[in-house]
This record gives structure tokens, sequence and C-alpha cells, in this order.
């Protein structure tokens, strides 16, 4: 249901948008300017305006909702990665040889801060120093895409993810996309009394 809100509120937003920009703006240009127009705003142009207006708020309003149904935050996905699997970003590990590839696996997600985090950014971009905002997105967004590969190799019975990797590229504005990927894989056995590298 939310999800239904979500995109009537979209759709409401979007025509809203467009009916402003290509219906309201001309009308508006072409008639109101002329003298003999006088009065409060027709009843279509503030049907639209509220259209617009209202799209805007019913988007916002679900998606504070989902965010809190949404569950855990990152710092608790993290705890929740799989135990005793290994992560590591080289292709071999000392004392324990790959004895079976089960392909590769990825996690990924799209991460953004609200906008006054955004404008606090905005500020420290002018004055220097740190963007500690982008800093704390990005790990947040570095630790989901991560436990979202390993839960995928875990579901593959895989001991290790070799070569894991980090991606990212901007979305929209302040939002990246962040990929974690590796090779998952199955390990013999510790050579000789070493034990498994943690």
């Amino acid at each position: 249901m939310l999800k239904g809100l979500t995109l009537l509120g979209s759709l409401a937003f979007v025509v809203g948008f467009f009916a402003i920009l290509f219906v309201v703006i001309p009308w508006y240009v072409t008639v109101v300017e002329d003298s003999t127009v006088a009065g409060p705003l027709p009843w279509w142009v503030r049907g639209v305006v509220y259209l617009f207006l209202g799209g805007v708020a019913v988007v916002l309003v679900s998606v504070a909702i989902e965010q809190r149904l949404r569950g855990p935050k990152a710092e608790e996905l993290a705890e929740a990665e799989p135990t005793g699997l290994l992560l590591a970003n080289t292709d071999r590990l000392p004392g324990r040889a790959v004895t079976e590839v089960l392909g590769l696996v990825q996690g990924h997600t799209i991460y953004a801060i609200w906008l006054g985090k955004d404008l606090s950014a905005l500020i420290r971009l002018i004055l220097g120093g740190e963007l500690s905002e982008y800093t704390q997105m990005m790990g947040k967004a570095r630790t989901v895409a991560r436990r979202r590969m390993a839960e995928q190799a875990h579901q593959l019975g895989a001991d290790a993810v070799l070569n894991v990797r980090f991606m990212t590229t901007s979305v929209i504005g302040a939002a990246a996309e962040l990929l974690a990927y590796g090779t998952a894989v199955k390990l013999s056995p510790p050579s000789g009394g070493e034990s498994a590298p943690r």
C-alpha cells in the first residue's frame, strides 16, 4: 500500500509540474498580463497548484513512513553479517587453496542524505574542511553493500569472497550508488596446523 501511495504522489507531482510548466505559465504570460483580467486565479489553476503541492506532500509523508518501517539501520546490518565468511581483496590466501569457484556475488545500494545535511555539506564546501555528512553517508552505503554481498555468498555456501572491490557512481544530486562485488569460493582446510585467516 505504501508503494502505491508513493506512486500516486509521484504521479500527482509529475502531472502538476508539467501542467504548471506547459499550461499555467503560458496562460499567465498571455492572459493575466492583459489588464482586463482581475480577481482570484481560476479554479483550474488553483487545482493544478494543489495537485503539484499535494503530490510533493504525499511523497514526503510516504517516504518518511517507509523509512520508519524499513527496519534496522546500516550499523545494525553490519552486525548481522554472516560469521565465518572471509572477505579479502586478494586472489589467494596463504595456506588455503580454492577448491571451487561459486561465481560472482554482489551487493549494492543507492544512498542519499536528507536536505538538511546536504545544505550543511554545501556550507562546508564553501568554507572548506571534510564533508563529514557525505563521509558518513558513504560509510553506511559501503556497510549495506558489503553485507548484501556477504549474504549472497553465504547463501551459496561460500567460505570466502576473494577479490572484493567497491565501485561508486553518482545517481542524482547527492545520491550515490555503491556496489560491492567479488568471487565467492570454497576453500581447502588450513594446511599444516595453521589456523584459518580471519
